[in-house]
């Protein structure tokens, strides 16, 4: 692990639609460039990533996708807009930002959500990308969707019953996502905060293995709850505007590309078969399966530690 140092440069990138998204450059300016794609949707940058690049090698960017983080306007604010809010808007706001920064190619990371969305930038432009480090592998399709906003029930059904319960009778039998993000977008203020808690609270058991106590997390903050879920409702109602395959179907765009998948083989959210169905299309990719992982890279385990041994693989 090396020290987490302060960012060299930073500032808000206009990306059209009235969007500015924030980013974040630490390291070394003449480093190797590599970018992190944050999950969520909605989590926003997140400085610890620094802790797994060597300052002297890299020149490391972090960025806040649209509406998350400090970029503008706030997907916090009930009243802005997420039309403009999709998987291709944010993959053409990594190119710009790419270009911005006169990198001329750059090495990926992205876990869970932002898996999805760095192999979809990928995919649209693979001549800038060097390599790509997914962990926690995702590809949004509508039976990922599905798996973890009902299938998981299997696992969980103390927890289900109160997340299925948290959306009105007639929609508890339907897609809970967009049931969700109906009530998310209400306008009345105790509809959307009792609907973030519930989501929450079904989303953080699901990620955890069980454990769904705000206490000490980011879910203690209403604002941050209400953040996390409207994106993440927003963009599975939506099945995270991509066509069901679109990320298997084409990753033969990533012929000659390196690539480490990383995925936890007690992930309850993300199971592991959806890597094992990428690494087999994708043949220049490595999996790494942790058997004592779950879903999230926490500072010391499994998954923390295959990331900075992926990312010194490819310095």
């Amino acid at each position: 692990m090396y020290e987490q140092v302060e960012p060299y440069a930073q500032g808000m990138l206009e990306v059209g639609d009235d969007q500015q998204i924030h980013w974040e450059a630490s390291g070394n300016p003449a480093g190797k460039p590599a970018v992190i794609f944050h999950g969520g949707p909605g989590a926003g940058l997140n400085p610890r990533w620094r802790a797994d690049f060597d300052p002297s090698h890299w020149n490391l960017i972090l960025w806040d996708q649209r509406g998350v983080g400090k970029s503008t306007p706030p997907a916090s604010d009930p009243t802005t807009s997420l039309r403009h809010n999709t998987t291709q808007h944010l993959v053409d706001d990594a190119e710009k930002l790419r270009t911005h920064l006169n990198i001329d190619k750059w090495l990926l990371i992205g876990g869970s959500w932002g898996s999805t969305l760095a192999l979809a930038y990928a995919i649209q432009h693979p001549a800038r990308v060097s390599e790509i480090i997914i962990p926690a592998v995702t590809t949004s399709r509508p039976e990922e969707h599905a798996w973890i906003t009902r299938g998981l029930g299997m696992f969980f059904p103390d927890y289900f019953e109160a997340f299925r319960n948290g959306v009105p009778e007639e929609d508890r039998d339907g897609n809970l996502a967009v049931a969700y993000d109906k009530l998310l977008n209400s306008p009345d203020e105790k509809v959307r905060e009792k609907a973030a808690w519930d989501w929450n609270k079904w989303d953080l058991a699901t990620m955890t293995g069980g454990d769904n106590d705000f206490t000490g997390t980011r879910y203690e903050d209403p604002t941050t709850r209400y953040l996390m879920a409207r994106m993440v409702a927003h963009y599975w109602a939506n099945e995270a505007f991509l066509e069901p395959d679109h990320i298997l179907d084409n990753l033969d765009e990533l012929k000659g590309i390196p690539g480490i998948l990383i995925h936890g083989r007690n992930d309850f959210g993300g199971p592991l078969h959806t890597a094992w169905e990428v690494a087999k299309r994708w043949t220049d990719a490595e999996l790494v399966i942790l058997n004592d992982a779950g879903h999230q890279a926490k500072d010391g385990n499994s998954m923390d530690r295959a990331i900075a041994a992926a990312v010194e693989k490819f310095r």
